[in-house]
């Protein structure tokens, strides 16, 4: 399932690192981030717990010693966010679970949900053992509605008049965690990191989603390549510390 948060439409937030001229990202190798969501028949994981996870596998992945510097994984997260910033997100069960988890990346447990995350990968390159994992068959559900959102942390609003399946809002989430970390200081990365990436995903209230869209916060416009229309505006992120008070500037 690819998405992308960088499709040509106005986003209210600057450019992150890596990130050439928008007209250039088109003509750069076009690099994909695995995610895979293990769904065991007998025990699938609620939906929200596993777009939070994805969530946080991402930004696992953003902070990793090895994405950065001279790490492992470096070059390929540098060429990876120098193009598209696309994530495909797979599901896996019994022995393909296994196969993937011998495969390099991060596996990020929530309270039912288990989603591994790899390095980056060619988009017409994918390792044969992630390759063959399926994209459809993630619809997920919610046993009880989820609980009211920690004003004090991080929330992903998703857009409640889009229809995705749980494969697709995955990535979105991830798209928006993304986007809120490029937008943080290197401090306040550091103090999300150490405190394991709290965070929660949330459809928003109808009514409150103008003022969100508009708000200054990181918004993720898709490219269209599935599901919905291009340039629909999928996620907002709203990180405490990236919000305006009246009067004021970010964080402050």
């Amino acid at each position: 399932m690819s998405n992308d948060p960088t499709a040509p439409a106005p986003v209210p937030v600057p450019d992150g690192p890596f990130r050439p001229e928008p007209g250039d990202r088109d003509l750069a190798p076009q690099f994909v981030l695995p995610l895979v969501v293990r769904i065991e028949r007998a025990a699938p994981p609620a939906r929200t717990d596993a777009l939070e996870t994805a969530a946080r596998a991402v930004l696992v992945m953003l902070a990793d010693a090895r994405s950065t510097g001279d790490g492992a994984w470096a070059r390929a997260m540098r060429d990876w966010q120098d193009a598209r910033i696309r994530k495909v997100v797979r599901r896996a069960r019994g022995a393909e679970w296994r196969r993937a988890g011998a495969l390099p990346g991060v596996t990020v447990t929530g309270k039912s949900a288990e989603v591994r995350v790899f390095p980056p990968v060619p988009l017409d390159g994918w390792p044969k053992d992630l390759a063959r994992l399926q994209v459809s068959g993630t619809d997920l559900d919610d046993p009880e509605p989820p609980a009211g959102a920690d004003p004090c942390a991080p929330v992903l609003w998703l857009n409640p008049g889009l229809d995705m399946s749980a494969g697709k809002a995955m990535a979105q989430a991830g798209h928006g965690a993304q986007l809120a970390w490029w937008e943080l200081s290197d401090g306040e990365r550091a103090a999300w990191r150490d405190a394991g990436f709290p965070l929660s995903v949330r459809t928003a209230d109808p009514a409150r989603w103008p003022d969100l869209t508009a708000g200054g916060l990181p918004v993720v416009r898709d490219a269209g390549f599935t599901e919905i229309a291009p340039g629909s505006c999928t996620v907002v992120a709203d990180h405490p510390a990236l919000r305006t008070p009246p009067g004021g500037a970010p964080g402050a």
